[in-house]
């Protein structure tokens, strides 16, 4: 039942991210990385579609969570980029070709490789508040880091960086949702209401969508997808570890896959990078479709 919950809800996510893509490409330009993007988007039936699917997506995901553990699950997840592409491609007949695919197939399964091979687990204890703070601090450092690198770009040029910074909140956000659900669930709802991480949560949902949004505006799926997805549980992965506790597997054979999948990851996002499709690069030579 596992499995079945994480493919659906890889599906639907996919679907998702591909109706909200094409709602968004026809926003106005103006509106990237602004909050207004959101509410403009919000009267498009096809958006509103989207945000459906990927809902319903991460609620299957966390009823599959549930029931099983991240090492299960997160896998299953990557896959949404699978059902992302072959979507867009029968819808726009955009053509990411076999080189596009292997980037896609290495980052997909870069991340699964790690996730499988680590099998992150709750430690003992999560770390202190310093820690916490701190590691929260670096990933927002970065994420807005990206962000300023990326406005200083062509438009076409944004969508990349821009998802890798929406991953990094994303990931974070689902750091402190486990939090928020730990509090809960120990003292209660009014206790959480109470804290400071439940609004965290809702406002790094909110910025990353914004961002989401805009990067699927200034570009094609294939340029912000791939991003997206290997930087959300990535990130969370390494949030968990960091001040919540979470250990992974660090004997030899583990270590080796974890390496591999880490290297599979930058190898993919670089052959994603210099695809022919991308800005920047020589089209001339057309790969034939995938």
């Amino acid at each position: 039942m596992i499995y079945v919950l994480g493919i659906s809800a890889a599906c639907l996510l996919g679907v998702g991210f591909v109706l909200q893509q094409h709602a968004a490409e026809r926003a106005p330009a103006a509106d990237v990385l602004r909050f207004r993007l959101l509410w403009d988007l919000a009267h498009s039936g096809l958006w509103l579609g989207g945000i459906g699917c990927m809902v319903a997506g991460q609620l299957l995901s966390t009823v599959a969570l549930a029931q099983g553990n991240l090492s299960q699950v997160e896998p299953l997840l990557v896959t949404n980029l699978l059902f992302a592409f072959v979507l867009a491609r029968w819808l726009s007949g955009q053509r990411l070709g076999a080189t596009g695919w292997a980037g896609v197939l290495l980052l997909g399964g870069g991340v699964a490789a790690f996730t499988l091979a680590g099998r992150p687990a709750p430690g003992p204890a999560a770390a202190g508040v310093f820690r916490q703070w701190l590691v929260i601090g670096l990933v927002i450092g970065v994420a807005l880091a990206l962000i300023g690198f990326a406005r200083h770009l062509p438009l076409f040029e944004e969508p990349p960086l821009l998802a890798t910074a929406a991953g990094m909140l994303y990931g974070l956000q689902d750091a402190l949702t486990r939090v928020s659900t730990g509090i809960a669930g120990t003292r209660g709802v009014v206790a959480l209401l109470l804290r400071w991480e439940p609004y965290a949560v809702v406002a790094l949902a909110v910025t990353g969508l914004m961002l989401v949004q805009s990067a699927f505006e200034a570009g094609p799926l294939r340029m912000s997808l791939p991003a997206l997805t290997a930087a959300e549980p990535l990130v969370g992965i390494a949030c968990g570890i960091a001040f919540l506790g979470d250990r992974l597997h660090t004997d030899s054979a583990s270590l080796a896959w974890q390496v591999a999948g880490l290297a599979a990851v930058v190898t993919g996002v670089f052959v994603l990078a210099r695809h022919p499709a991308m800005p920047g690069q020589d089209t001339g030579d057309e790969e034939r479709p995938g």
